[in-house]
């Protein structure tokens, strides 16, 4: 499966799982400041499962009969593997699946040369395949940097964790 089936929304404190369940490909509305009872509408509405990190909005999705998740893991690790478990998310960056870990957008792959210019110096000499958020109002650039060592070390854990959960 190169993209994920479960679509989520996630409450104000799960900014950095919704950037890292973006990079595997889920397609995740984050909505910072919205009030309780906002985050329920938009799930419902939208047929999202809602992530979220507070045990009483949690009991009030079940309460009214909305798909939720409580996110209670110690680490992202823990709760990518968690979330990976319990919705066949894989733990692994599928790059024609990406989402922009910024919007949530899909990324495109995009020539080489179109980037100079747009990039730092010598991220375009040392890299050769760059991506684009296909959102013109964000238009974010990536690229396999330095950072991708994080990003799999992190989803190395998670597969470990996701044998413990």
């Amino acid at each position: 499966m190169s993209t994920q089936e479960t679509n989520f929304i996630a409450d104000g404190m799960l900014g950095k799982l919704s950037r890292w369940l973006r990079i595997l490909g889920c397609d995740v509305q984050y909505i910072p400041d919205a009030p309780d009872g906002a985050l329920l509408e938009a799930a419902e509405k939208s047929g999202r499962t809602l992530l979220t990190s507070d045990v009483q909005l949690n009991r009030l999705a079940a309460k009214q009969r909305i798909e939720s998740y409580l996110v209670d893991g110690s680490s992202e690790a823990e709760n990518l593997a968690k979330i990976a478990r319990r919705f066949s998310v894989k733990l692994e960056v599928d790059l024609t699946a990406t989402r922009c870990p910024l919007c949530n957008s899909p990324l495109r792959e995009v020539p080489y040369e179109s980037v100079e210019g747009r990039v730092p110096p010598a991220s375009f000499r040392r890299y050769k395949q760059f991506w684009i958020c296909r959102n013109s109002k964000c238009g974010k650039i990536y690229w396999q940097g330095s950072h991708w060592r994080k990003i799999e070390e992190i989803l190395r854990e998670a597969k470990k964790y996701s044998f413990q959960v």
